[in-house]
């Protein structure tokens, strides 16, 4: 685009227009205290990939009963997704094996898996990137990287802290609520 020519007396202007590459969603888990990691790249956000994904973290545990996932409320993290995506025994069987714990609205910093998101996004997504060929490589090479190296998480937001920071909230809950005798 030709910038137009500055009035008399004034700076010249130039417009700043980039070419958006696309979008992407980078689905992840953490074991925070072993570091072990899962994370992988979908060209897009819809419950398919969030079920696929849920798929993968399953087989990466098969001993395990049950899987305790502590996750946003974001739209597409739902059991339905599991219904709408597979028959309907391996969706009842996958959603047997998971406990969904949700954050609280405008609490996302309670989920550590925002911890790594970060970590990433200071080292790897702070730029453009022009392919998700390209993305997926960088991505998956730094949370492999950080896999291997076993950056744990050491959470230390206690149930005491966690009624300091919280005790307004209690204290309305408490106020409106009524004793009926």
């Amino acid at each position: 685009m030709t910038p137009l020519n500055p009035q008399p007396g004034q700076v010249a202007k130039e417009h700043y227009a980039y070419t958006k590459n696309g979008s992407c969603c980078l689905l992840a888990a953490i074991e925070p205290k072993t570091g072990i990691r899962l994370a992988q790249l979908y060209p897009q956000r819809t419950k398919r990939e969030y079920a696929l994904f849920l798929k993968e973290l399953s087989l990466r545990y098969p001993a395990a009963q049950t899987i305790h996932l502590v996750q946003d409320n974001l739209n597409t993290h739902c059991k339905s997704a599991l219904y709408e995506t597979f028959a309907a025994e391996e969706a009842f069987a996958l959603s047997q094996r998971f406990e969904f714990h949700f954050t609280p609205k405008s609490a996302s910093w309670l989920n550590m898996i925002e911890i790594e998101f970060s970590a990433l996004s200071r080292q790897c997504l702070n730029r453009r990137i022009p392919t998700m060929d390209i993305m997926a490589k960088e991505v998956l090479a730094l949370v492999q990287e950080r896999q291997q190296k076993a950056i744990k998480i050491n959470w230390q937001f206690s149930i005491q802290k966690a009624r300091t920071t919280f005790q307004n909230h209690y204290d309305g809950l408490h106020n409106n609520t009524k004793i009926l005798r």
